[in-house]
Formats: C-alpha cells, sequence, structure tokens
C-alpha cells in the first residue's frame, strides 16, 4: 500500500482508531446483550493487539522495520519503569491484603468513628484504604460489604451508602502513589510522584472536604460495635509506604519496602509462610496482567504513529485551538475526559493520550506535574460516574444495585470535576514549569 506524505500521517492513526473502535462496538454489543462486565470480556489487550497486526498491514515500512519501530517503543525506559512499577503495585497489594492489612484498616477505622459521622467515615475510611491499596476496585471489593451492613444497621439509604463508598475509592485511585493512574500519568509527562501529588491534592482535598460536609448533613446517627479483628501492626506497610512516597524516594524502593515489610508481618503473625509469599506476589503480578499488555501494545503502537507523523499531525490539528495555557488545559481535560467515556479504562485512557498531552504541554510551558494531575483527575472523574465502568458495576453487583442507582450519589467525582474546573479557569494552584 502506497502513500503519500500528508495520507501517511493521517493513517498512521488508523491502529489507534481500530483499537478504540473495536474496544468500544464489541463492548457495547455485549452490554446490549445483557452480558455482564461486558466491557471486560473482550480485553483491551486482544484489541490493541488487533490494531498492531492493523499497522503491519499498512506496510508504511517493511515488516521487519514495523516491528523494530513497535518494540523499540516497548524498550523505552519509561515503559519499562512503568511496567516494572504495575508488577510491584501488584505484588504489595497482593502480599499486604493476604497479610489482613486493608481488614485491619477498615475495622480500626470503624472503631473510632462517633455514631453521628457514620457515612462521612465511611467516606473518609474509602479515601484511606484506596489510598493504601492503590485501586479503587479492591477498595470497592473491601468496603462495600461493610458498608452494606452499616447501610442496614443504621438505615441509610443504601444508593447513598454505596455511591459514598465509590467516591471514596476514586480518591485513592486518583491520588494513591501506587494507583495504575497515578503511575501511568507521572510517567508519561515525565515527573516524579512527589510533584504530582502536591499538585493533586490542592485540588482534590477541597473536594474531599465538601463531599464530607454534605455527608455530614445528609447522614443519620447509628451505632456501630467495635468491628473484630483490631490489629494497628497490620496498617504499618500501608503507613510506611505513603511516608516514604511523601518523603520523595522512589517509588520503586517505596513498592519494594512495603512488600518486604507485610511479608514479614504476615509471616509473624501466621498469615502465611515464606513459601506461600512467593505465591501471593506472583497473584498480585497476575493482577496486573492486563494494564502490563495494554501499556506494552500501545507504547509500541505510540511509536509507529510518531514515526509516521500521525501525533505530530494530531497535536497540528488540535493546537491553533490552545492558544493560551488555560485553552491546553481545557483541551486536556477534554481529550482524556473523552478517551475515558470511549474506553471504560482510566489508565489505559491516559496511557493512549499521554504523548499527546507532554508535546501539547512543553509547547505551552504546562508543569509536567499539572498535565499529570490533570490527565489523572479527568480519567477518575469519568471512572467514577460511568455505568459501563467496573467500579460501578462492581458496586451494583455487590449491592444488588443497578449502576444508575447509585450514581446519582457518587458525589466526590463530581466535586472533583469542579475543583478542577475551577483549577484551571484560575490558573491555580500555580505549577512551576521546569
Amino acid at each position: 500500500m502506497t502513500f503519500g506524505a500528508g495520507q501517511r500521517r493521517i493513517f498512521a492513526l488508523l491502529p489507534f482508531l481500530t483499537f478504540l473502535v473495536l474496544y468500544i462496538s464489541v463492548g457495547v454489543w455485549l452490554s446490549l446483550a445483557g452480558t455482564p462486565k461486558a466491557f471486560y470480556q473482550f480485553p483491551a489487550a486482544s484489541c490493541a493487539l488487533i490494531a498492531f497486526g492493523v499497522a503491519l498491514l499498512l506496510g508504511f515500512r517493511n515488516v521487519g522495520e514495523q516491528i523494530k519501530t513497535f518494540t523499540k517503543g516497548i524498550g523505552e525506559e519509561t515503559i519499562i519503569t512503568m511496567c516494572l512499577i504495575f508488577l510491584l503495585a501488584g505484588a504489595f497489594a497482593s502480599v499486604t491484603s493476604a497479610m489482613g492489612g486493608v481488614t485491619a484498616t477498615v475495622n480500626i477505622g470503624l472503631s473510632v468513628l462517633p455514631s453521628s459521622l457514620v457515612l462521612p467515615g465511611l467516606f473518609i475510611i474509602s479515601c484511606f484504604v484506596s489510598m493504601a491499596m492503590g485501586t479503587s476496585m479492591g477498595t470497592i471489593s473491601t468496603v462495600v460489604p461493610i458498608a452494606l451492613g452499616v447501610a442496614t444497621q443504621t438505615e441509610l439509604s443504601l444508593p447513598l451508602t454505596i455511591g459514598t463508598v465509590v467516591g471514596g475509592a476514586m480518591f485513592g485511585d486518583n491520588l494513591s502513589v501506587i494507583s495504575d493512574t497515578t503511575i501511568a500519568a507521572t510517567s508519561s509527562q515525565g515527573c516524579d510522584m512527589r510533584s504530582k501529588m502536591l499538585a493533586n491534592i490542592k485540588i482534590a482535598l477541597p473536594a474531599a472536604a465538601v463531599v464530607i460536609a454534605l455527608l455530614v448533613y445528609f447522614g443519620s446517627a447509628a451505632h456501630i460495635e467495635t468491628p473484630p479483628d483490631i490489629s494497628y501492626i497490620r496498617t504499618i506497610p500501608y503507613i510506611t509506604v505513603l511516608a516514604l512516597a511523601l518523603l520523595g524516594f522512589h517509588v520503586i524502593v517505596v513498592l519494594m519496602l512495603g512488600t518486604a515489610l507485610s511479608a514479614i508481618i504476615g509471616m509473624q503473625m501466621g498469615a502465611f509462610s515464606f513459601v506461600q509469599v512467593g505465591r501471593i506476589t506472583y497473584e498480585g503480578f497476575e493482577s496486573m496482567a492486563e494494564v502490563f499488555f495494554v501499556t506494552v501494545l500501545v507504547a509500541g503502537l505510540a511509536a509507529i504513529a510518531t514515526r509516521e507523523g500521525g501525533l505530530d499531525y494530531l497535536v497540528e490539528k488540535i493546537k491553533p485551538w490552545l492558544r493560551s495555557k488555560r485553552s491546553a488545559e481545557v483541551g486536556i481535560a477534554t481529550m482524556i475526559s473523552a478517551a475515558d467515556l470511549c474506553i471504560a479504562n482510566n489508565t489505559i485512557a491516559i496511557i493512549v493520550t499521554g504523548k499527546v498531552v507532554k508535546q501539547i504541554s512543553e509547547e505551552r510551558g504546562i508543569a509536567p506535574a499539572r498535565a499529570a494531575s490533570l490527565l489523572d483527575i479527568f480519567s477518575c472523574v469519568w471512572q467514577g460516574l460511568i455505568p459501563y465502568g467496573a467500579q460501578l458495576l462492581m458496586a451494583g453487583s455487590l449491592s444488588q444495585l443497578a449502576p444508575f442507582q447509585i450514581i446519582p450519589y457518587v458525589w466526590y467525582p463530581v466535586a472533583l470535576a469542579v475543583a478542577a474546573t475551577i483549577a484551571i479557569i484560575l490558573q491555580r494552584p500555580y505549577v512551576e514549569s521546569r
């Protein structure tokens, strides 16, 4: 197949388009057919592999050169680092959960709650657990069963209670240093975790404060007996990981130390043996398989699109509309929002848009930490609100509610979107571009 220079640049985006259209169309088709977790039946990694096949069929260059470009993209330092962090994050979450750290954290939080603050307390616990685990899905699967019991005891609205947990889960998904969205956003924009967290938290905390105030107002008094299994020692790995990350230690070192601490505590308390640690760690690796494979394949597709001028073409078409730093940030928010609404996976959405966002940010003088923060914020905003996303599907499944029953009560993503929009309009908080 022979292309002119202009055609080559346009068609270089076709593999990406194939990936998006295939993933969305199959997911929608299965959803209409009533298939549970429809968007996860035909995995994104499989769609990306088919897109790679399309890239080879387009024949921009001979097959050997195409494969060389693809593998060179996969072998970029940022991609390898990102994949290593994904694996270590999965290992930490798996070992710490098996050690009983998640249950202990939730139980301690519930044990100290005043009866009048059950609802905001559930939100805060969900925030802390999601920050510690780095996964909204893990938080929802852990806290929603407890929230069901709380709703039963207190006669709180079940959709409101579940929506509160989902909101708290998205807080950590956006902010946690071991969240795959944070890892993808910081890696794609070339900034460190600490800088991104500091830029992000100035937007997220006011949003969380508004939600807490609303929950205090709408919540009701309740009495919850002190949960069993109060174990402060099991929370040490979480506290250590958060402290080291805030002190600026490299995330790989942080995760390895956190996993080692969880393994040592778990063995001392009889939760598992040394031999079982290896299996549990590997299960953590497996939990990151989809995002690992998608990252690798999309990185290769991006390398081909970059070499053939596809991404440059896209940026050239977008840039005339992004004349100022403010309009560029609006463009970033719009791109990542559209990507997440289409893909229904906030991490993959960040990976797909990361290179274009980085180029726009460099052109318009947007600090890498600010760009990473906006990517992460708006991807998590929509991921917490779309009825076909994994978060609401899981919450609905555990609570026997339809996602549309929960959405009106998932207040935190809405508050976060408002806070981020105000931050863009006012160009605050200021983040130094470097």
